[in-house]
């Protein structure tokens, strides 16, 4: 029947344009899009985040540890609705984070062996993170904060940013530092094996989260010792996985406020990832609070994304360039270029003595007090 309840003619059918599907994509030969399909690939990229977070959530990963299991089996396993989880395994078989050795039974593929939990790099509580509830509802109000440069913290839920919302929402706290944790163990490779430590007695990690970072630096420097300075929740969550790891005989966990002070007697202020969660005004105090604990040998070391002056298309700046849109939304914080960087630092007295790529998506700023 068409639109007017009439039957075509089956002759009409060479003047129809080509088949569209559910989704609104023409059909393309297998390889080719065009822009139209490639825009909305891009506008519904939601869509793969919350079947990746799912597939996290239930622990399937985990599950799939010991080998290929059927659909059903992980069903009854993750207490799962089996036919519904064979369609969300179909898709990430699309999309090589499982691979289907037989119809209905799934193994890890190899990009999704990260999303184990006991992985050497995993990223399980990093994509629990960023695929919760939390996320996607500030991130559903860009355009507020597009419009008017507010948080979406600030316009959902009357708070200045993230800290503030995670200081009385303890489940929320947890997953933020969980995830935090997941990718200060991928930064700490980065920077370890980009910047030389070996010249120092002490390295202070400011905003040093659950202890991964400084934890990594002193295991690979034995003659180190560290300070890790955080909110006080975090730092008593510290204290205690820096006992288990072996660590309390050589770094002390304090608790504080970097926006009032820093502790003193570092050779080493490192600041991974902190910057970029502040506006310029709380960033200059920041790094003026460093400046005032450091002596004239101290450096102090940024570990941030840093944006090109110009920008190319590409994986790389659309990382750093989502990663900025979502300091807007969640603490009112932005990424810097170099440049933007060297002018906060100078307000701060201090100045950049050398920048350090790592091969990732994170760079090293090396500062020195400029007086």
């Amino acid at each position: 029947m068409n639109d007017c309840g009439q039957t075509p003619d089956p002759g009409d059918r060479m003047h129809e344009g080509p088949a569209i599907p559910d989704d609104g994509q023409a059909l393309q030969p297998t390889g080719q899009r065009n822009s139209s399909q490639e825009m909305i690939r891009l506008a519904t990229g939601y869509r793969l985040s919350q079947a990746i977070y799912v597939f996290t959530r239930l622990g399937i990963a985990d599950l799939l540890a010991s080998g290929a299991r059927t659909s059903d089996e992980l069903a009854r396993a993750a207490g799962a609705h089996a036919p519904s989880l064979y369609r969300l395994l179909r898709v990430l078989t699309a999309c090589a984070v499982v691979s289907e050795s037989r119809p209905g039974t799934f193994a890890l593929a190899p990009a999704g062996m990260c999303l184990r939990r006991d992985a050497p790099d995993s990223v399980y509580s990093t994509v629990l993170l960023f695929g919760s509830e939390n996320f996607w509802t500030t991130w559903g109000d860009l355009a507020h904060c597009i419009r008017t440069g507010e948080t979406a913290f600030s316009h959902l839920f009357g708070v200045d940013g993230t800290f503030d919302w995670l200081a009385t929402h303890p489940e929320d706290a947890a997953l933020f530092d969980a995830g935090m944790a997941d990718v200060a163990m991928m930064i700490a490779r980065a920077i370890l094996a980009s910047y030389d430590f070996s010249f120092a007695r002490v390295v202070v990690d400011v905003g040093g989260g659950r202890g991964e970072l400084i934890s990594s630096v002193l295991d690979a420097h034995p003659g180190l010792r560290g300070v890790l300075y955080d909110l006080p929740r975090v730092a008593e969550a510290a204290r205690e996985k820096l006992g288990r790891a072996g660590m309390a005989d050589r770094c002390d966990a304090i608790g504080g406020d970097i926006l009032s002070s820093v502790p003193g007697g570092g050779d080493v202020y490192l600041l991974s990832r902190v910057i970029h969660d502040w506006d310029d005004e709380k960033s200059i105090l920041i790094l003026r609070n460093c400046r005032a604990a450091m002596a004239q040998t101290s450096r102090l070391l940024l570990a941030e994304r840093t944006i090109p002056e110009t920008i190319e298309p590409g994986v790389h700046a659309q990382t750093q360039l989502l990663s900025d849109l979502n300091m807007l939304v969640r603490n009112g914080g932005r990424e810097r270029t170099d440049t933007e960087y060297g002018a906060l630092l100078a307000a701060a007295g201090l100045r950049i003595s050398r920048t350090i790529p790592t091969g990732t998506e994170i760079g090293l700023i090396e500062a020195t007090p400029s007086c």
